[in-house]
């Protein structure tokens, strides 16, 4: 049960990325996510001696901090971003349905299969309902799927090396926020932030891009992968409400229809033994 709230409170703060992204759309991506991975790993600080892992651990974290949102960003440039968005959120199904084959001692069962489909059937409507689709195919959505791929490979394979504290996390973040950074200084040109700009990158950082992880981290090692994947379904939904508060926009059919299946898809998966 722990592990559930853990990996709600995660998914609770995943929820705002989305808004404050478009409140900061302004800002180049590699810099919005250096400034913010950095950010996120100052509390972890204090904590620098628990922050030796071996090479392969801390290779694993930069492959899942960096490389996700290198990707995805790369997804959002090239493909059209709502579309976009919803095949990165194939990562909760593609960690319900990798972790027996990554985690040997879980067994996937057909009532989690099932729940797995209904929750990425609830995402679907939750995304395509808050902005329309367009329905063309483009070559972003293949770095879109490729970071949905890492996001869930990195979730599993936390519990496949050796075990490290959770304030390793910030040794993660630091790291993919300063290649984020070099990523910036080659690729994106200059731009002077506002101080807005640097009160939301802090928000950012110390929330969705930086606690977030933690909670995750502390959700992976205490719980079930096939749970967890399943209540992951409530990204999106809270995501695109949220959305729909922020930009005033009215409430739809598809958003309760996705709630429904969503909570039901998180109710039947979590239960199922």
């Amino acid at each position: 049960m722990h592990a559930n709230l853990y990996a709600l409170g995660a998914i609770a703060l995943w929820a705002s990325l989305a808004s404050l992204g478009v409140a900061l759309k302004h800002v180049p991506p590699f810099l919005l996510t250096g400034l913010a991975l950095v950010i996120g790993s100052v509390p972890a600080w204090p904590l620098v001696r628990q922050w030796r892992v071996p090479p392969r651990t801390l290779a694993l974290g930069i492959y899942g901090l960096f490389c996700y949102h290198f990707l995805l960003f790369i997804a959002l440039r090239v493909a059209p971003p709502v579309e976009a968005n919803l095949v990165n959120y194939l990562w909760p199904l593609l960690i319900v349905v990798l972790a027996p084959w990554l985690l040997p001692d879980l067994r996937l069962r057909a009532a989690h299969v099932l729940a797995a489909l209904a929750g990425f059937a609830g995402a679907a409507i939750a995304i395509l309902g808050g902005g329309g689709a367009s329905g063309a195919w483009s070559w972003g959505y293949v770095p879109a799927l490729g970071a949905a791929f890492i996001w869930a490979t990195y979730s599993l394979a936390t519990r496949r090396v050796p075990s490290f504290p959770t304030a390793a996390i910030g040794l993660f973040g630091l790291v993919s926020g300063l290649l984020s950074l070099a990523c910036h200084a080659l690729l994106e040109p200059a731009v002077a932030l506002s101080a807005r700009d640097w009160m939301l990158i802090a928000v950012m950082g110390l929330g969705p891009l930086g606690a977030a992880f933690f909670l995750w981290d502390k959700a992976l090692k205490g719980g079930d992968a096939r749970h967890i994947g399943i209540l992951s379904y409530l990204t999106p939904l809270a995501s695109t409400s949220l959305l729909v508060l922020v930009t005033g926009r009215a409430f739809t059919a598809s958003i309760a229809v996705a709630a429904a299946l969503i909570i039901g898809a998180a109710v039947v998966g979590t239960r199922a033994r």
